[in-house]
C-alpha cells in the first residue's frame, strides 16, 4: 500500500527511537523518547474518526477543491483543517496529513518531551535542538543532496512539502517539491499545496515564493523546480553528507 519510504532514515533524530504505525490508509513514522506506537495509533484512530464522521455529515467537505465554511460543532482538527485551507485558499483536504500529524504529534508530547511525526512528507516536529530535513525532490540535482537547516524552536512547528511530480496527492502545478515552515503544520500542509500548484516551469518560483510569504502564519519556503531552487524565510539550506 505504501511507497518504499527511505527518506525517512535521513531525518533520525539522535536519542530519539523511530517506530511506524499504520492506521488504515495512514502511515506516519514517528520519533519520540521512548516507544509511544500504542498511545501514537490510540490518536491516530480519533483523528482519522473525527475527520471520516464529518465527512459522512458533509461529503462535500473531501471534494472540494476550495475553502469551506466552519461549523461551531466541527471538531477542532476540522476547523484547523478548514481554516488552514481559507488562508491557502484551497481545499480543507489539503491540510489533511499534516493536521493528523500535528494532533497524534500534540498527543504524544504527554509522554514524550521530544516528538516527530511524519505523514508522507509532512511533518510535525517538537525537538530541543536544531533538525536538518532531507528534500526528496524526484529527478531534481537537489534532491537528496541538499537539507532544510531549522534551528531550535521553543514552540512544536510543521515542516510540511507537496510535488507536482512524485506521489499520489492531487496538485495542479509541477514542482519536484514545494516546502513550507509554519508554526502550524496544517496551515503548512495546505500553503504546501498551494504554492506548488502554482509552479509550472522554473519561472514560476519567484511568484509562489511571493505568494507564500503574503499568507499570515507562514514562516519558510524553499521551492525545487529541475536545476532550479527559491528560499525563503527562517530557514536555509545546507548540503547533505
Amino acid at each position: 500500500m505504501f511507497e518504499n519510504r527511505t527518506y525517512r532514515r535521513q531525518h533520525q533524530k539522535k536519542g530519539l527511537i523511530s517506530f511506524d504505525i499504520t492506521v488504515k490508509e495512514t502511515n506516519l513514522n514517528i520519533q519520540a523518547q521512548t516507544n509511544l506506537t500504542d498511545e501514537a495509533v490510540k490518536s491516530a484512530l480519533t483523528c482519522r474518526n473525527y475527520i471520516e464522521n464529518y465527512i459522512k455529515l458533509y461529503p462535500e467537505f473531501a471534494a472540494t477543491l476550495v475553502p469551506v465554511h466552519n461549523t461551531d460543532t466541527a471538531p477542532k482538527i476540522i476547523k484547523d483543517m478548514i481554516d488552514a485551507g481559507k488562508l491557502a485558499d484551497v481545499g480543507p483536504m489539503a491540510a489533511v496529513a499534516g493536521a493528523v500529524a500535528e494532533y497524534t504529534g500534540l498527543h504524544l508530547l504527554n509522554y514524550s518531551r521530544e516528538v516527530l511525526v511524519e505523514n508522507g512528507g509532512d511533518i510535525f516536529v517538537k525537538s530541543d535542538s536544531e533538525t536538518i530535513f532531507s528534500i526528496y525532490a524526484g529527478d531534481s540535482p537537489f534532491s537528496m543532496t541538499t537539507g532544510i537547516l531549522v534551528e531550535k524552536r521553543d514552540k512544536p512547528y510543521g515542516m510540511c512539502t507537496s510535488s507536482g511530480t512524485l506521489g499520489h496527492s492531487k496538485s495542479f502545478g509541477r514542482a519536484d517539491a514545494a516546502v513550507v515552515l509554519s508554526d502550524s503544520c496544517s496551515l503548512a500542509d495546505a500553503t504546501a499545496t498551494a504554492l506548488g500548484n502554482r509552479v509550472k516551469k522554473m519561472s514560476d518560483i519567484k511568484a509562489s515564493i511571493d505568494a507564500g510569504k503574503a499568507i499570515q502564519g507562514i514562516q519558510g519556503i524553499v521551492i525545487i523546480k529541475g536545476d532550479h531552487i527559491g528560499l525563503w524565510g527562517d530557514l536555509k539550506l545546507v548540503k547533505l553528507s
